[in-house]
Parts: C-alpha cells; structure tokens; sequence
C-alpha cells in the first residue's frame, strides 16, 4: 500500500458524513507506519474504544470505512477466525460493523465483518506479528497467495458496503 497522508484519508471515507470524517481520529504516526506491509490501514479510535477504521486502495485510490466494535475486553477468552487474514486469536477477533454508504446508509443498513480486533491482519499473513501458538492453519499457499486472498477478502467486505 502507498503512504497515504491524513488529507487523503478523511477524503476516502465512503459510510459517513464529511463533518464525521472530519472529526475522527487519525493516527499521528503515519510517515512510522510499515506501508510496505500493508494491505489496508486499520486502526481503533483511541477516544472511543468503539470505534475503528480501515483505509484501503480500491481501484487505484484510497477509500475509507467507519467501523463500530466492542470495545476490547478481556473476558473474551474464545477463539476465533479474522474472516480477512484467517488467523486464529483468543479474544483477538471481534465484529466490526460499517454502515452502509449511500442511501441504504441513511435506511440505518450496515454489514459486519469478524476481523482481527487490533486490525493487524497484513502484519499476521507476513508473519511480522504473531498471534500465539496454532493461530496460522497450515496451508499449502504462498505468501503472495495468502495476500492476495486478503486483499480480496478486504475487497469483497468493501464492495458489501458500497452496494
């Protein structure tokens, strides 16, 4: 993914109001952030533990989802799987809801997505975070596969929203 700066990231959301992607947190460190092994920005918002985001290329340009999550709680000890990434985390993976754009938006329509609750999923495909003991099933694909897949599985999560 291509560095993105904080202008463009506020421009590339597509489920909420300009005023909304004005307002929101974006992280302060982007020039610090691993842009070469990411296949989306996502980060949760430190000022409201129920929200995240995740920003994306989509077409060649960036486009950007307000998400609402529960808040991280460590009585979540059940193990589940990131429907992106397909790791495996104990209490690691929660729901993330994204309005949906557009007039189905304004109807109060939303999709849900079970993705990995610190939105690291490109940094577990590469292996650059771990997720704890058998949190990777063995698979027979390449790196390059397992990144392909997630990025398809960002895409198809994405498309979900913008239909």
């Amino acid at each position: 993914m291509k560095p993105l700066t904080e202008q463009e990231i506020r421009a590339a959301f597509v489920n909420c109001t300009k005023g909304e992607a004005k307002r929101l947190s974006v992280p302060r460190d982007l020039a610090d952030r691993p842009w070469g092994d990411l296949d989306y920005l996502g980060w949760r918002d430190p000022q409201a533990p129920g929200r995240a985001y995740l920003v994306t290329e989509l077409d060649g340009r960036p486009t950007a989802l307000a998400l609402r999550c529960p808040a991280p709680a460590s009585w979540q000890a059940r193990r589940s799987m990131c429907s992106m990434c397909l790791t495996a985390h104990t209490g690691g993976v929660s729901l993330m809801v994204a309005a949906k754009a557009g007039k189905a938006r304004q109807q109060g329509n939303s999709v849900g997505a079970y993705i990995c609750s610190d939105l690291a999923c490109s940094l577990y495909v590469r292996g650059k975070k771990d997720a704890g003991s058998g949190s990777r099933p063995p698979e027979s694909l390449t790196l390059e596969e397992k990144i392909q897949r997630t990025v398809a599985n960002v895409a198809a999560f994405l498309a979900k929203v913008t239909a």
